[in-house]
């Protein structure tokens, strides 16, 4: 008797995650979008907020899920410092987060969690650096007008126009546009998933 394949379920509505799992041959059978609060709590660090916030997605879509599956949730975090940057809502979001990473370094953190059908819980955390040139406020305005960067992470896409301004990238450009593919799919080979 051949076992059924386990189910692989994507606790994410985002569709660049979406994508990038296509990238590399994995087509979720399902999406789950999580909905949870993504607010920082007080003294918490980007790279902490990536890592509780992935692992606060899958513990809410779990419940919801089939039991013999593979649940995989992911969360991005831009930091400057400590110092977390919004998900961008409005044109001034974009303005004021190129205005901050303008010639500086900054981190694009993605925390990563897997469920395995067995329950066993796998996270890691991805750390990508980003240095944009010195932006002027023509470069900034121009950006903003495109649009791209609302929605996003630090307010800016790394897929578009914003490949333009960025001088050095150290680590995963994926995990810069939101989920580490090498990470990923090394976590899913030790748990035992096949493609």
């Amino acid at each position: 008797m051949i076992m059924p394949k386990p189910l692989f379920i994507l606790a994410s509505s985002s569709p660049r995650r979406l994508a990038l799992l296509a990238d590399i041959g994995i087509a979720p059978d399902k999406v789950v979008a999580a909905d949870i609060d993504e607010s920082p709590r007080k003294g918490e660090t980007p790279r902490e907020l990536a890592h509780r916030l992935s692992f606060q997605k899958l513990l809410k879509v779990a419940p919801e899920c089939e039991e013999d599956a593979f649940i995989l949730a992911a969360d991005t975090v831009v930091g400057v410092g400590r110092r977390i940057l919004p998900k961008a809502e409005t044109a001034q979001d974009v303005r004021e987060c190129l205005r901050l990473m303008s010639g500086r370094r900054h981190h694009v953190y993605t925390g990563v969690a897997l469920q395995t059908p067995q329950g066993k819980i796998h996270r890691r955390v991805a750390d990508s650096t980003v240095i944009f040139r010195q932006l002027s406020d023509a470069d900034i305005e121009a950006y903003v007008a495109g649009g791209e960067g609302i929605g996003k992470a630090g307010g800016y896409a790394i897929q578009g126009r914003a490949a333009a301004l960025i001088r050095f990238i150290s680590g995963s450009q994926s995990n810069i546009v939101g989920l580490p593919l090498f990470d990923v799919a090394q976590m899913l080979r030790g748990a035992g998933w096949e493609a």
